[in-house]
């Protein structure tokens, strides 16, 4: 067995041993190789601060290299390896010392990535706007890495995978595991449509509440930055935006409805000493997220037909009556407008579907320059 793969194996034995984010076992293996670390855990060597702590876990069976986990398609990432994303190595004494990943290759994917975290018992505002934030970064090439919880979690995952994008699922527990319950089929879709799921913890491990507050800073350290869409007083979330702030990564809020207790947590981070900067659509995200040079369209994704027209049709169509019809020579007095011109541009507007000719003349189509629609990038 080669060197290379011992030290990966006692990695992987090591996060068996003690919980992720460890900064005396994360000091050890500064100074020493993770094989010698777990062999002086094995000979009860007290020099090692902790050492009985760790000790206490022994017991547990070795992960094997062909457990169901590695058979589909899993893979135990150590610093070093290729796919390792070197941004987490910014945690110091407290960067993971492997990873338990599926899916797609975690460091291409995280290399262009934005967190959107927020609440589980998430309002539908939070729902729909983290789901259309989601789908319109994976349109313009960015990766979403949420938690894989209920909520804006969720509604971030299947925005980015509705957008064709990559997403990444950061887990409080192993990889084989399914929690929620109902949320093994989105794992599953993840995996199948070009996503990643991640985590520091071994397969079989379930999730406790600790261990979602160590999986935050996982969120935070594999992103350009953090955007929380919603967030009560006492909120994961919140954790995850503090540990993106000391690592000098943009923290962005959603403003909410001030009647929103979902809202407080995203008003505080506004509200700071170190103000979180506002945002509100995909544009603003990449402004703040991305590297220097990269401009962010500033257009509205969404827009009314009228938006569309140009100034003279613009005019004649806000010359019409609401309900009445109106004649060419009618509406070119009313818009000011010549009445060839008038004629050409009714023309237009019927073959827009905006107004309709009768027998009386030319008749508005209520509500159809006011419909909403995604603008052409």
């Amino acid at each position: 067995m080669g060197c290379v793969t011992d030290e990966r194996e006692a990695r992987m034995r090591l996060s068996q041993l003690a919980e992720p984010g460890d900064e005396r076992l994360g000091a050890a293996l500064a100074a020493s190789s993770a094989c010698e670390v777990l062999a002086r855990i094995e000979q009860d060597d007290h020099t090692l601060t902790g050492v009985q702590h760790y000790r206490a876990r022994l017991g547990l069976a070795p992960i094997g290299q062909h457990d169901a986990w590695a058979d589909g398609g899993g893979r135990y990432l150590v610093p070093g390896d290729g796919e390792w994303p070197t941004q987490l190595d910014h945690l110091g004494a407290a960067a993971p010392w492997g990873l338990f990943v599926v899916g797609a290759e975690l460091r291409l994917a995280a290399a262009r990535s934005v967190a959107i975290v927020g609440a589980r018992a998430a309002t539908q505002y939070g729902l729909h706007v983290a789901s259309d934030l989601a789908t319109d970064l994976a349109v313009r090439g960015w990766a979403v890495v949420s938690g894989g919880a209920y909520g804006i979690d969720a509604a971030a995952h299947r925005g980015a995978l509705a957008g064709g994008g990559a997403t990444i699922a950061a887990l409080a527990f192993g990889i084989d595991v399914a929690y929620p319950r109902g949320h093994a089929s989105l794992f599953a879709r993840i995996r199948a449509e070009g996503g990643t799921l991640v985590s520091e913890f071994a397969p079989g491990c379930t999730p406790t509440k600790p261990r979602f507050l160590l999986r935050n800073r996982i969120i935070a350290a594999l992103t350009r930055g953090t955007l929380v869409v919603e967030a009560a007083h006492r909120s994961g979330a919140l954790n995850t935006a503090a540990v993106a702030r000391r690592l000098g990564r943009p923290v962005l809020v959603v403003p909410g409805p001030v009647t929103s207790s979902m809202s407080v947590g995203c008003h505080r981070l506004a509200r700071g000493d170190e103000p979180a900067r506002l945002v509100t659509d995909a544009s603003e995200v990449i402004e703040e997220v991305g590297m220097i040079g990269e401009l962010a369209d500033r257009s509205d994704p969404l827009r009314r037909v009228r938006d569309a027209l140009d100034p003279m049709a613009l005019r004649v169509l806000e010359s019409m009556p609401a309900e009445s019809a109106a004649s060419v020579a009618d509406l070119s007095v009313a818009a000011g407008v010549d009445a060839g011109a008038t004629g050409g541009v009714l023309l237009r507007l019927v073959a827009a579907g905006l107004v309709r000719e009768s027998s009386a003349g030319f008749v508005r189509v209520p509500g159809a320059a006011d419909t909403v629609v995604r603008a052409q990038r």
